[in-house]
């Protein structure tokens, strides 16, 4: 499988985990974008995961598609927060995310972005699967 290939084109959310103040990881779906060995994505300055990865910047991903054939990559990243507040990372989310379709919930987003922060998760480790060759005629 090409790896880059298929964060570019994936249209489901990245799964991130990151460590709560009582020790155990916390999953949670965003919108993201794969440039240049990281995943950005955004999330409000009140959303937890924001929260979390302020306290502990080790996190862990999953991207996978939830139908056959089944195929994905996971691995570890460190995150950096940085002020989205002019809405460049969540503009770009948007786009590849609703397009044109929903400008209601656009208009919304983008009311909220002095707020925003971008998510960048640089990858340290991964690992990829893809069953397409084992799973023909599912």
């Amino acid at each position: 499988m090409d790896t880059t290939e298929f964060l570019n084109n994936s249209l489901v959310p990245v799964r991130l985990a990151a460590i709560d103040k009582d020790g155990f990881p916390v999953i949670c779906s965003l919108w993201f974008i794969y440039q240049e060995g990281e995943l950005l994505c955004a999330s409000h300055a009140s959303a937890k995961i924001i929260r979390l990865l302020k306290a502990n910047p080790n996190c862990a991903f999953e991207v996978s598609v939830n139908s056959v054939p089944y195929k994905g990559v996971r691995g570890k990243a460190i995150a950096s927060l940085k002020s989205d507040s002019e809405g460049v990372v969540l503009s770009r989310l948007i786009a590849r995310y609703l397009g044109d379709s929903q400008p209601g919930l656009r208009q919304w987003l983008l009311s909220r972005r002095a707020d925003e922060y971008a998510i960048h998760l640089k990858i340290t480790s991964q690992s990829d699967w893809d069953f397409s060759a084992r799973m023909q005629g599912s």
